[in-house]
């Protein structure tokens, strides 16, 4: 059980005793390596799909699994190690915050899609399970907790 000094807590803005959490925590494999790309002012982004998988049986003892894909965003200094370290199945540790964005399409329709704007990410495969043990990164943790940097509070175009 987290504690009230682990979670990061926001006020409503009313006195009303409570505080909102907006928390993701995931343990999944790449579907992808990271996609890269930059922001105008040259801040790096990273962007991958995460597996989770859910298992249980049926009514009738069949095993039965369940994928669910889910898209991981990252900023600064958290975008550079996802982009130089992560691969195509590694397991990997995420924790972040939800959000939802809407677009138009091209056709002109409005489009949204919910993503997990990570803020902490472990590598939990074993070392050389990548695509080369010169990749692992030295303790294979980042937190950028303190960086409020690397995590704009807006979207960001593209």
């Amino acid at each position: 059980m987290y504690s009230r000094s682990h979670l990061q807590l926001t006020s409503t803005g009313e006195d009303d005793g409570y505080s909102m959490i907006n928390k993701a925590i995931l343990v999944g494999r790449l579907g992808k390596d990271p996609e890269v790309r930059y922001t105008p002012d040259g801040a790096m982004v990273t962007s991958f799909s995460l597996a989770t998988d859910e298992q249980w049986k049926d009514k009738s003892g069949e095993k039965v699994q369940k994928t669910e894909w889910h898209n991981i965003v990252t900023f600064g200094k958290l975008a550079e190690i996802c982009g130089n370290y992560l691969a195509k199945g590694l397991l990997v540790y995420i924790e972040g915050r939800i959000r939802t964005r809407a677009w138009e399409g091209k056709d002109g329709v409005k489009r949204y899609t919910t993503e997990i704007i990570a803020q902490d990410m472990k590598m939990l495969s074993p070392k050389g399970a990548d695509r080369g043990e010169s990749r692992s990164a030295p303790d294979g943790h980042y937190s950028p907790f303190n960086d409020t940097a690397a995590l704009p509070e807006d979207d960001v175009p593209f």
